[in-house]
């Protein structure tokens, strides 16, 4: 034989009699023995609900940078550290602008009868200075003529001007879980999108501009507070923002959001023409010593492909109200869980894996797209880094509570034939699902945005919209044990087939600058 022919067949013998000693494995499929051991240790020794005690319970509310998610954020790498977690630290971004928190809150109707109010103190605005017992005025200011029929009036007054809404009654339960036919329509590609409606853009920024003057309006007058009702009902009340986080920006007056049963007694009350007053206490604090935040990093470090890096994360922060369970100290508890079961799996990992927990989050992606400029490339210029290249993917958990049903592709319609296998040993966990489509409004769009593969997982919504989104009803409660379980497996699974395979996950074309 030719010597080629004979190396032929010597190839051909040593496949035939099973030979792998030097053969890469197809780490394209799932590996029955190491899902084996993260279903076992992620079922049946999870460390989840604990961290999600300390993170909601204990903690409470993470408004980024405030006094709660340092104290959390040192929890987090003292935990992470506790694992055997290499490289973890805090990693400074910013300027993000001052602190705030709340201290203290109390707010009763005490004439013609008293009663406590549900209502919650909205962040980066001033209180009371003390308690301050004075009537609630309804203030019917809708345009800008209406602010001289005020002016004078509303000094030392609880200030309503916004009309009281019908309350509907519930004819659905707020928990939802997907079913199969919405799940097959999640998986079409979505409608082409309907083209921006340019004058109800126009009515929105004319609205906001108007509550602009109108909040610098109540400030100036000296009113009390602004009393605001919430979207929602139940006593459940949606509580983000109120003023500025800009040191420079002038402080604005208590803004409290208000329970619309609550809202609703007191607006009657005032239409019948009854006084009513009110007795509320408002302590709130700024704090600008620091005005950087910070992510929270922490790694496992490859072996033969360590420069290259698989990432996993979540956002930290959340809104004051409740204690962020839902939104997101899930998604924080069960990456951090997703990590803590691969390294105590013992399994080793080509790549680098890395954990991120992000803040900022809340206010615009901020934490992750200050991380990913500074380390892979800047999304406007789209100019790149060196470790761009290095990154294989990114796998995010920001929708709530719900076990995971798929991913969202995110358009990238190339690695489909990937995740289809790598979830199969997960439909009888409910993962059934691949959806072309691309969500926005979370952390891998940090990454999305400079052409990297970065994924969000589709879950069961459970009462993420209709109940814990944002409002005083997100709490340890309303949490899934199971569901959190069953997303730590998945994710520690496909971070680990991602640290595997042979080659790097397929990106799609880089966005157009």
């Amino acid at each position: 034989m030719r010597k080629s022919m004979k190396c032929a067949a010597l190839l051909a013998l040593l496949l035939t009699a099973g030979w792998t000693a030097t053969a890469q494995p197809d780490w394209s499929a799932p590996d029955p023995g190491a899902i084996g051991k993260f279903e076992d240790e992620g079922l049946q020794h999870s460390h989840v609900m604990e961290v999600m005690g300390y993170l909601t319970d204990v903690y409470g509310p993470r408004l980024t940078n405030s006094p709660n998610i340092r104290e959390a954020g040192e929890y987090a790498l003292k935990t992470l550290n506790s694992w055997g977690l290499a490289n973890v630290h805090e990693e400074s971004w910013g300027p993000f602008g001052r602190g705030w928190s709340n201290e203290l809150f109390e707010a009763n109707e005490v004439a013609p009868r008293h009663f406590p109010l549900i209502a919650y103190p909205k962040a980066w605005t001033s209180g009371t200075g003390g308690s301050i017992t004075a009537e609630a005025v309804y203030a019917k200011i809708e345009k800008e003529e209406d602010f001289e029929a005020f002016r004078g009036k509303l000094k030392g007054k609880f200030v309503m001007t916004a009309p009281l809404r019908p309350v509907e009654a519930q004819f659905e339960a707020p928990a939802h879980r997907y079913t199969d036919k919405e799940l097959e329509d999640m998986a079409q590609p979505r409608p082409p999108p309907t083209p921006p409606d340019a004058a109800a853009r126009a009515r929105f920024l004319v609205q906001h501009q108007f509550n602009q003057k109108l909040l610098k309006f109540l400030t100036d007058e000296g009113a009390a507070a602004w009393l605001e009702p919430s979207p929602h009902d139940g006593g459940t009340i949606t509580v983000t923002t109120g003023g500025s986080r800009d040191p420079k920006d002038p402080l604005v007056l208590p803004r409290v959001a208000v329970a619309i049963e609550d809202y609703g007694r007191i607006f009657r009350t005032l239409e019948k023409h009854v006084p009513v007053t009110l007795s509320v206490n408002i302590i709130n604090k700024f704090y600008e010593e620091n005005l950087d935040s910070f992510n929270i990093i922490a790694e496992i470090p490859g072996s033969d492909k360590a420069e290259e890096v698989v990432m996993l994360g979540a956002h930290f922060d959340s809104w004051d109200s409740g204690t962020g369970a839902t939104d997101n100290a899930a998604g924080s508890a069960v990456m951090m869980e997703a990590m803590r079961i691969l390294k105590v799996s013992g399994l080793k990992m080509r790549r680098t894996v890395r954990l991120a927990l992000w803040t900022g989050e809340e206010e615009g992606l901020l934490g992750s797209r200050a991380y990913v400029k500074q380390h892979f490339g800047d999304r406007q210029s789209l100019e790149f880094k060196p470790d761009h290249a290095k990154v294989s993917a990114y796998f995010n958990v920001d929708n709530g509570t719900g076990k995971i049903r798929g991913v969202y592709l995110q358009g990238n319609e190339e690695v489909r034939p990937i995740f289809e296998k790598w979830m199969e040993p997960f439909k009888s966990m409910g993962m059934t699902m691949l959806s072309i489509r691309g969500t926005g409004g979370t952390d891998h769009v940090s990454f999305d945005e400079v052409g990297l593969p970065g994924f969000q997982f589709i879950q069961d919504p459970i009462e993420y919209e209709t109940r814990t989104h944002h409002t005083n009803m997100d709490v340890y409660e309303r949490i899934q044990e199971a569901d959190l379980k069953q997303m730590a497996v998945i994710v520690a699974s496909f971070v680990y087939m991602t640290a595997n395979a042979n080659e790097q996950l397929p990106r799609k074309p880089l966005p157009k600058k």
